[in-house]
């Protein structure tokens, strides 16, 4: 159906199981920040960042809702499926670190200062955060392209989800650079990180080209080509920073393989620098499986009015 010719209101966004999910996220979104606010309570910066997570999946998932039951994202120039994937592959990382994060810091097994019911609270927002990652998890599962369909969408593709995790991958590796990390000692740590940032901005310059359904032909080659051109690239710049980062920084020459015993706990630059290169192998990983997988699919770019999956 047109998205200008009917039913006002899409009846589907309601009445499908895309629209019981969105439903559910509402739902458990908004129970999670009651809790939260109401006695659960959060401090500190982890605490401030689960906080932000709900709060910032809560207010896209109430705008992705009210734009489809209205249909007004017809009006948008975006594609809206990729657009809609995207925020639900995103929102799904977010809250599985906040489902890990919150309980890590706040849940005890027994009866904090406060009393025992911030601890019940305090599992409850857990057991919530726990279930509005599987709504989302849920949106992403429905959205997903299926083996042998014709891809419109690169967003609903394994390939385009992956790239929505190695941009979420990149954030973490830039917190913990961000704490102590003490890369600007050496040339070859500077060099890793100017190697994060520019697959995280080509990362993200794929996923914004999507959604705005700029996917006709970049650089006088199709927009699939593009894509793996681009991965391929990447595969080699963290291959070279997976290797470079972890020689500067527990080689003994430069840094030490061991955990120092005077560094403070959760103030030491070495935890830091463990975190950056886990991360960077899991994002080579990452990376690695995209390039494998694009050779599988064939992008089709659809100049129709894009129509809701719900």
């Amino acid at each position: 159906m047109d998205s200008h010719s009917g039913p006002y209101l899409n009846h589907k966004a309601l009445c499908s199981p895309l629209g019981a999910a969105r439903l559910c996220q509402l739902a458990l979104g908004c129970a999670v920040i009651a809790m939260v606010t109401h006695t659960a309570g959060y401090s500190g910066s982890h605490g401030v960042f689960c906080m932000a997570a709900w709060c910032f999946c809560f207010a896209m998932s109430v705008l992705v809702f009210f734009l489809d039951a209205t249909r007004l994202y017809s009006y948008l120039p975006v594609s809206w499926d990729n657009l809609t994937v995207t925020c639900a592959a995103f929102a799904t990382l977010m809250y599985v670190t906040a489902s890990v994060v919150y309980p890590l810091f706040f849940v005890q097994s027994e009866c904090p200062y406060a009393g025992c019911d911030v601890r019940n609270f305090r599992i409850a927002v857990t057991v919530c955060s726990i279930l509005g990652t599987l709504a989302y998890g849920a949106e992403v599962a429905l959205c997903r392209a299926r083996p042998g369909q014709i891809v419109t969408g690169y967003m609903a593709t394994v390939s385009g989800l992956l790239k929505v995790v190695q941009g979420f991958i990149a954030c973490i590796i830039f917190g913990a650079l961000a704490n102590r990390s003490q890369y600007s000692q050496y040339a070859g740590t500077i060099y890793c990180v100017v190697v994060y940032a520019f697959c995280f901005a080509l990362t993200a310059l794929v996923i914004i080209m999507t959604v705005c359904k700029r996917t006709k032909a970049v650089c006088c080659m199709p927009f699939d080509r593009f894509v793996v051109v681009c991965t391929l690239l990447e595969v080699l710049l963290y291959l070279s920073a997976s290797v470079v980062w972890p020689v500067f920084c527990f080689d003994t020459k430069y840094g030490s393989p061991w955990r120092p015993s005077s560094c403070p706990q959760g103030k030491c630059p070495w935890d830091s620098k463990v975190v950056v290169a886990v991360f960077s192998f899991v994002n080579f990983g990452l990376y690695l499986a995209d390039l494998i997988y694009s050779q599988r699919i064939r992008f089709v770019s659809s100049h129709r009015p894009s129509n809701s999956r719900a």
